[in-house]
């Protein structure tokens, strides 16, 4: 047998894209209603990786694709005094690949990652990448301040 033979995981050289070491790395933290929250986004050259924790945990994992259309005219931001709020771009679609399985916690989990891939499509509309976001809330609320909150400690971070 050739000492040249390849194996099935190998690739040819013309595949590899170069990205920078480490990935582009942001960390922040605040207090949500009293609570310690860190976020970290990485930037890896395929993937965009936005963590939400409370006290360390991380029990929920959704992926939102930005490489369908990318609409142009949505204009997405924080509320102003006369708007109803944050409305995500509708053709962005989360899917939970890991936990979730309260379906309050799939909800709340899948609208913070529309809305921060919403985020991520406005602020660069040519971006492309999958964006994965892990959530570990230590209580999933539905009102409108502490999601304000916590998007805004997000948006600290991209």
């Amino acid at each position: 047998m050739p000492a040249s033979a390849s194996g099935p995981g190998d690739s040819p050289a013309s595949d590899v894209v170069p990205a920078p070491f480490p990935a582009r790395t942001k960390q922040v933290a605040g207090a949500i209603k009293g609570v310690k929250t860190d976020v970290m986004s990485i930037s890896f050259a395929d993937k965009i990786m936005v963590t939400i924790t409370q006290g360390g945990r991380l029990a929920q994992w959704i992926h939102v694709p930005l490489d369908a259309s990318n609409p142009s005219n949505s204009e997405q931001h924080l509320p102003s005094d006369t708007e109803g709020g944050l409305l995500p771009m509708p053709h962005l679609t989360p899917t939970t690949i890991l936990g979730g399985t309260v379906p309050e916690r799939e909800t709340m989990g899948q609208l913070y990652a529309t809305q921060i891939a919403s985020s991520i499509a406005t602020k660069n509309p040519e971006e492309n990448r999958m964006v994965v976001v892990g959530l570990g809330l230590g209580k999933i609320e539905g009102d409108r301040e502490t999601f304000f909150d916590i998007i805004e400690l997000v948006l600290q971070c991209l």
